[in-house]
């Protein structure tokens, strides 16, 4: 097997010295650099991102494989330096999995339980009970089935939720109602209650959440969107909610981030958010993906989870 050529982390935050200890501890023959300390940039063949800078590829003129930090692979796709002719391995591990799972879950009940509308009578000091249905009166939709939404898709099916998903090709998944592209995606929608959206941003999905989507959702819908920001059209996703025709939507992901202080997102009484959490990578789980591929590419194998530059994802 060939020497591993060092490999180039970007990622601008804190918690990269447990990233580098990951990559240490796994692959100990590995060189991590660390953006911006390129040393010298032709031995660098891999490179782990996250929002690289606009001009990175151009300094890197060996590069042989590019690791997303991310699921998403919306931020590489960004950089007008990004390569074509170099396979893109997008992130696919436990960790983030399961941190989307809870973070679906927690708000799928909180919906389904009406705790929303409690959260608003306690402010009001308003003591009523409201109606409650069971799991399996409640029909939930899930637009992405790729890795993330099947997870989801599986774990509210053990709750006896009514489940369906739509997405590009047929998924046979056990107590999952499939539903595939534009000619079936009424039906979906007619059928769910509580929408979840997991797709990433690609050409056919940004601005896919649009006033004629939401108006096909029976009236007192809810929308948890955990997948990208492009994917809503934001005014008409706040006259839904000014309408009542949704009831409630917990985002995660925005067009703009961080979200700017006076959008009306933020004082919407039926919308809740959070700062693009719905799940973070960890380095653990996420390392031990990145340095399976790295041998397999070494030994002249095949990588695992390459993004489709057509699609997207």
């Amino acid at each position: 097997m060939n020497q591993v050529k060092p490999v180039l982390l970007v990622k601008r935050d804190l918690d990269i010295l447990a990233w580098v200890q990951a990559l240490n501890q796994q692959m100990p023959a590995l060189e991590v650099r660390i953006w911006p300390e390129l040393g010298d940039p032709s031995e660098i063949g891999f490179a782990l991102l996250w929002m690289p800078p606009p001009e990175l590829f151009t300094q890197l003129p060996n590069l042989e494989v590019i690791f997303s930090v991310g699921a998403g692979i919306d931020h590489l796709l960004a950089c007008p330096s990004l390569p074509r002719n170099i396979p893109i391995v997008r992130m696919v591990e436990p960790g983030l999995t399961s941190g989307m799972v809870e973070y679906v879950l927690y708000n799928v009940l909180r919906f389904h339980r009406g705790m929303d509308r409690y959260d608003a009578q306690q402010r009001a000091a308003h003591w009523s009970v409201l109606p409650q249905i069971s799991a399996e009166a409640r029909s939930i939709g899930i637009m992405g089935l790729g890795m993330i939404g099947q997870a989801v898709a599986k774990l509210l099916v053990t709750m006896g939720f009514k489940v369906h998903g739509w997405s590009q090709t047929r998924k046979v998944l056990e107590g999952v109602n499939s539903y595939v592209g534009e000619a079936e995606r009424d039906a979906f929608l007619e059928n769910t209650e509580i929408l979840v959206a997991v797709l990433p941003s690609t050409v056919a999905t940004v601005g896919l959440i649009d006033a004629r989507l939401l108006e096909q959702l029976p009236r007192g819908a809810f929308l948890i969107n955990v997948g990208r920001g492009d994917l809503i059209h934001e005014n008409d996703l706040l006259n839904a909610l000014d309408r009542e025709h949704l009831g409630g939507a917990a985002l995660d992901v925005f067009s703009q981030e961080p979200l700017p202080v006076g959008h009306p997102f933020w004082r919407h009484p039926r919308v809740s958010i959070t700062p693009h959490v719905a799940s973070i990578t960890q380095a653990d789980t996420a390392v031990a993906h990145v340095v399976t591929n790295i041998g397999r590419w070494q030994a002249g194998q095949t990588l695992s989870h390459v993004v489709d530059l057509e699609q997207g994802y």
